[in-house]
């Protein structure tokens, strides 16, 4: 039995950058900050910030590029691929990616977006006025 899955939260360090491959089919990628804090022996508070690199396609791809921004609080869930390729001074290079599967968006109502989840099963779940909704939207139902 195998498992690749990445469940992080955490805030988007920069835009969302949409790119579309010569086939038409629309990619995004971003990079999400996660932070680790702890007291060391002393007592003293520290942190240890943590950069994941994401690539989202298709339809999740034009959700995120359109919804998400610099700042914004997000949950993603994927799967880790690491990609390799040559670089121009011919050095080989590496990076590892979370392949994006799930995405819900964490920020309050008028803050850096809205509160929606992105993910292949729908679901609705109600709250509380004063409460934030997070409501599930099957993808391949969103009109554009």
């Amino acid at each position: 039995m195998n498992l690749n899955k990445a469940m992080i939260i955490g805030n988007l360090t920069r835009d969302p950058e949409m790119r579309t491959t010569p086939q038409g089919t629309a990619t995004v990628s971003f990079s999400v900050a996660t932070s680790f804090v702890w007291k060391d022996a002393s007592g003293q508070r520290q942190e240890k910030t943590e950069y994941h690199n994401i690539v989202a396609w298709r339809k999740l791809a034009e959700i995120c590029g359109q919804y998400l921004k610099k700042g914004s609080k997000v949950y993603v869930e994927g799967r880790l691929q690491t990609r390799d390729w040559e670089g121009q001074d011919g050095v080989r290079r590496y990076r590892t990616e979370i392949i994006l599967d799930n995405m819900i968006m964490l920020d309050r109502a008028g803050q850096s977006g809205s509160n929606a989840t992105f993910s292949p099963a729908p679901k609705a779940e109600a709250a509380p006025a004063d409460e934030v909704i997070e409501e599930e939207i099957k993808v391949e139902d969103i009109p554009f």
